[in-house]
């Protein structure tokens, strides 16, 4: 006879138990989460975009940390330039869904 491997699963929790276990009851509480995060992914997809920080040009630890440091640094160059040529960001794009309903409104 064969060993018996059994699956463990757990138990089902409802949803009201488990919302204060994630320290954020209620959507109210999220925002401020929710602004920072967008702010740390603009920059983040800011430098996969212009710095192709995606990928790594060299091998070892030591080597990619200078490069992640040298690509934070021409980040931040480039949007001190912006900001001080006052370059206007670029517009959010708004859902399909949004544009209708703000032409059904006005």
């Amino acid at each position: 006879m064969g060993t018996r491997i059994g699956v463990l699963r757990a138990p089902p929790h409802d949803h009201e138990r488990a919302q204060p276990a994630f320290g954020r009851p209620g959507r109210r509480r999220a925002g401020p989460c929710y602004a920072v995060r967008a702010g740390i992914e603009a920059t983040l997809s800011q430098t996969v975009r212009s710095n192709g920080l995606r990928r790594t040009r060299y091998r070892g630890i030591a080597k990619t940390h200078v490069q992640h440091v040298l690509t934070a640094m021409a980040c931040n160059l480039t949007r001190t330039a912006d900001w001080i040529a006052e370059t206007p960001r670029g517009r959010t794009r708004s859902s399909r869904f949004h544009t209708l309903c703000t032409a059904a409104a006005g």
